[in-house]
Formats: structure tokens, sequence, C-alpha cells
């Protein structure tokens, strides 16, 4: 648990994780909810790296595609 206290976004995933499983009547494994967790914020990063919007090489001084 000690990874997730530093990180709030990390933690919240966690407890929400663990609640939805509660709700469908399954018992979490806390090693496997963890891995999930993470890989759910590393595809969000992912995504965010991603998005053209967040490209900094799209300026009006350097050429590139604006459509990737």
């Amino acid at each position: 648990m000690c990874l997730l206290c530093d990180d709030e976004k990390a933690y919240q995933a966690y407890m929400e994780y663990l609640d939805a499983m509660e709700r469908q009547g399954k018992n979490a494994d806390p090693d496997k909810a963890m891995d999930a967790v993470l890989d759910k914020l590393q595809a969000a990063d992912q995504a965010r790296v991603n998005d053209p919007k967040n490209d900094k090489t799209l300026s009006p001084f350097f050429c590139s595609p604006v459509n990737k």
C-alpha cells in the first residue's frame, strides 16, 4: 500500500476498484487490484501523451503534420 499512499489519484482509483468488486459480490485480491489500477493509470497517461492537443511540437515555428 505504500506505493499508493503518496499518489492521491492512484489511491482513489484503488479504492474505487475495490468498491466496484465488492458491488459485484467478488472478493478482490489486493495484488491483482493494484496491478489493474496501475495498468489503468498508465493507459490514461499514455492516452494523454498521445493526444494531439498536448503535442508541444505543433507550433507555428515547427513544421509537423496536424493529424498524427
